[in-house]
């Protein structure tokens, strides 16, 4: 075994965003239940403990002693793209001086959506949806390459591209009946059909519908992905843990050489930002 293997077995890092959001809480309590012996940087819009959420991960944390010295929650503003290109550079920096081991995993958690407003700008001037589910996580991986770890993995909730020695996958979580996303910028009909459909009448969904599940069981197989000994060095799609295969419009290459264009040039990437040099051209 390599020292980067050594070290990466031994006390990666794991850099969870959204770790303050329904799947993300059960993901930081899995990650500190379960891997102890990694380093754990969780990434949330806003760290102030008034936000209840946040307190709630703090609260967390505080429930394992030894996540103490190991586990940091950092503010990083997605729709901000200055704030997710200066947290990726200070992250690059804490690895290079060794005070974080090399990442093994980013989990590309964090999502927003607003179902009762119109359409919102970030300060970048791109939709707010898509640039916090899309845009700044192409930002920070493709700006923390270098600081992978060998075999490191990068998890996401959409496409799979191949990165040298690292692995990527994308999941499919299932249909969270749980989650946040019903009663945050939700109409008020969807928090009550949460309230007294989906939670409660979840075993008899689950009988048509095998993937419909809590956020704890969606959160337990992300992590699993992003650092379990099951599924190391498998690429591609998942559906839950199962192997899948993605929409077929995913594997059109002429899509996906546009996706990644345009991908570059919204997350503001430049050939000298990251370690993905081949792919950059003609930029």
């Amino acid at each position: 075994m390599s020292s980067q293997d050594q070290e990466t077995r031994q006390g990666g890092t794991i850099i969870l965003t959204g770790a303050n959001g329904s799947v993300g809480l059960a993901a930081a309590e899995h990650l500190l239940k379960s891997y102890p012996q990694y380093h754990f940087v969780f990434t949330v819009r806003d760290a102030a403990d008034t936000d209840p959420n946040t307190r709630k991960l703090r609260d967390l944390i505080s429930n394992y002693p030894h996540a103490k010295s190991k586990a940091s929650v950092h503010q990083v503003d997605l729709a901000d793209l200055s704030a997710v290109h200066e947290f990726a550079l200070a992250i690059s920096s804490s690895v290079a001086t060794g005070r974080y081991p090399r990442i093994r995993s980013i989990i590309c958690n964090a999502a927003y959506r607003d179902l009762i407003h119109d359409s919102e700008l970030t300060v970048d001037g791109y939709d707010k949806t898509i640039q916090v589910s899309f845009v700044a996580h192409v930002a920070l991986v493709l700006r923390l390459l270098d600081s992978l770890a060998e075999g490191g993995r990068v998890v996401l909730f959409s496409s799979n591209p191949r990165l040298r020695s690292i692995t990527v996958v994308a999941i499919n979580p299932g249909g969270i009946g749980d989650s946040r996303v019903f009663t945050t910028r939700t109409p008020r009909f969807v928090q009550l059909m949460q309230t007294f459909v989906l939670v409660p009448l979840m075993p008899l969904i689950r009988l048509a519908d095998p993937t419909f599940r809590t956020s704890a069981e969606a959160a337990i197989d992300v992590i699993e992905l992003a650092v379990g000994d099951a599924h190391s060095g498998e690429r591609g799609y998942f559906t839950m843990l199962l192997k899948d295969d993605s929409d077929p419009v995913t594997m059109e290459k002429e899509i996906q050489d546009i996706v990644w264009r345009m991908s570059l040039e919204w997350a503001k990437v430049m050939k000298d930002d990251t370690g993905l040099q081949g792919g950059m051209e003609p930029f």
